[in-house]
């Protein structure tokens, strides 16, 4: 008996060793990515629907390829995204000089950030980050349509800044920060904008987000924006099989110009694997009275269906695009008002 009770003690100490052991051991690192291709149409067979990475008509072309990792230990966290190929290096942000050819490298950075939770409730984050703005992101992996909208071309794709996130409860987050210029991962004419999101999130069927970001442009690089971005995204699943989207848009340049925009993305999925979604969205470019440029309109009505399978999605698209002024073109080079495609594509994440 004697021997036993300190060998039963023994037991104790280690099993409670392995555990504190267990606990405190790190977790690897999280790989993750995706390869995308696509053929693409156009109904007059011009290149007239000029939305980012879907430009090449008839052609078999390639995305890109994105390679992600992330880890965390602890209160500290970090994000690498890199992405290989043009969908990535020559129509998200400027690589170079932003042109298809450019040979001053061959990848471009999606993403490249670090996080620190000072407290349960407060995180900081700064780096290079995936825009807060908008309801559509780079990968083709997070979209449903293949295609991406006007609103998604005509904001920013990327800040890079200095964050703080405070979450108030388990439904409602606030974040604040500063950023630089639109688009770029250094600024030497100084950060420009400040910017704000207020998440609410009321269950696990919807999410909303009230998205706000003001500065001025002062040359530099991108001189993309010198104005004031509202911006509202909601999410909501009715059902387990019907979902709905809202993006709605309105940015407001300095002087004169800007544009205005709504889509709805109303989503039935069939089953776990196949279903069908409509992307409608109307566009507004604003009067530039400066640059005697005239306003102009676009109904942009997009069918898409999607097969996925363990990473792998199959996706037919069809859309058609309506202006009230003549910003397309026929297959005799004649101006129209409208245009429309039709395209496959497929993507493979991990």
């Amino acid at each position: 008996m004697k021997k036993i009770i300190p060998l039963i003690i023994f037991s104790i100490f280690i099993s409670k060793k392995s555990i504190s052991q267990e606990e405190n051991k790190e977790k690897p690192i999280e790989i993750s990515g995706s390869v995308d291709t696509y053929w693409k149409y156009d109904f007059q067979n011009k290149p007239n629907i000029n939305t980012y990475f879907t430009e090449d008509n008839n052609s078999v072309s390639i995305g890109m390829v994105d390679l992600a990792l992330k880890k965390k230990i602890k209160k500290a966290s970090f994000v690498g995204e890199l992405s290989f190929g043009p969908r990535g290096q020559y129509r998200s942000i400027i690589n170079g000089d932003g042109q298809s050819g450019d040979d001053k490298n061959s990848f471009h950075i999606q993403n490249l950030y670090i996080g620190y939770d000072l407290t349960d409730k407060l995180n900081l984050t700064a780096g290079f980050m995936g825009t807060f703005v908008g309801f559509e992101v780079i990968s083709p992996t997070y979209n449903f349509h293949y295609s991406t909208s006007y609103l998604f071309g005509a904001g920013p794709f990327q800040d890079a800044g200095l964050k703080a996130t405070y979450n108030f409860s388990d439904k409602i987050a606030l974040m604040i920060g500063i950023f630089n210029d639109w688009n770029v991962y250094q600024d030497m004419n100084g950060v420009s904008h400040v910017g704000s999101q207020l998440a609410y999130t009321p269950n696990d069927k919807g999410s909303f987000y009230l998205n706000f970001l003001t500065g001025s442009s002062v040359g530099g690089k991108a001189n993309y924006s010198s104005g004031t971005l509202l911006d509202l995204v909601a999410n909501y699943d009715f059902t387990s099989k019907f979902f709905l989207g809202l993006n709605a848009t309105q940015y407001k340049k300095k002087d004169d110009g800007g544009y205005t925009g709504i889509a709805l993305y109303p989503r039935f999925h069939f089953s776990e694997h196949f279903g069908i979604g409509l992307r409608e969205e109307f566009f507004q470019t604003h009067k530039e009275v400066d640059n005697n440029v005239p306003s102009a309109n676009i109904l942009a009505t997009t069918l898409t269906a999607e097969y996925n399978y363990h990473g792998f999605k199959f996706i037919p698209e069809v859309r058609i695009d309506k202006s009230n002024r003549e910003k397309f073109i026929k297959n005799d080079l004649s101006p129209t008002k409208s245009a429309g495609q039709f395209l496959l594509a497929c993507v493979y994440s991990f």
